[in-house]
């Protein structure tokens, strides 16, 4: 009974092996991504493209990209709301801070920007390698899918804003206020020791 141990002549151990190493080559170059957000966008920018002018000049595929429009809807969702709903934390008691006395939270969302990201490039890859298959071609008439799909976008749309509206969060550091160090009169930081002669 040699062949049902551990052993390393298995014929799956250099395929598990090869598995081992690419993972960890993948998740090497994904963790020297993370700090870098204008690139990985762009990146996806590049694959979305490619995933675009293929459906374009295909003329098919449209059931696909239907889906890959909800999926990055939902995706979009979970982006712009709070990891905590206000709705559920007001039944607690507890809820966000409405005055400027209560207590500073910052904006936690439900969906990270780097989870976000990667979701969204392997729903794009994987949509991609979906166009090589006529399986997945199947006839519909396109323009009835993209008007559904805006009437969805916009009512979903309308809703998350009234939410944020409601519970005043904003899920974007653009146009907040920056607060620095204090300031002394004489102009330079708080922090910094004033020496006395």
């Amino acid at each position: 009974m040699e062949g049902l141990g551990g052993d390393s002549t298995s014929p799956m151990a250099p395929f598990a092996k090869w598995k081992t190493e690419f993972s960890r080559v993948f998740q090497f170059y994904l963790d020297k991504s993370t700090p870098l957000p204008v690139h990985r966008w762009l990146g996806t920018l590049a694959v979305a493209s490619i995933y675009v002018l293929r459906v374009y000049y295909l003329e098919g595929f449209y059931i696909i990209s239907y889906g890959l429009g909800i999926y990055i809807l939902n995706l979009l969702i979970g982006f712009l709301s709070p990891k905590v709903d206000p709705e559920l934390e007001a039944l607690d008691g507890a809820s966000l801070p409405t005055k400027e006395s209560d207590e500073f939270r910052p904006f936690i969302r439900r969906l990270p920007e780097f989870k976000f990201w990667y979701a969204i490039t392997k729903a794009f890859i994987v949509a991609f390698l979906m166009t090589f298959f006529s399986l997945f071609d199947v006839p519909v008439f396109w323009p009835i899918l993209l008007c559904y799909w805006i009437v969805l976008f916009a009512l979903t749309m309308k809703r998350q804003i009234m939410h944020m509206i409601k519970y005043k969060y904003v899920p974007f550091t653009v146009g907040k206020q920056k607060y620095g160090g204090r300031k002394s009169p004489g102009g330079s930081s708080a922090s910094s020791p004033t020496h006395r002669g």
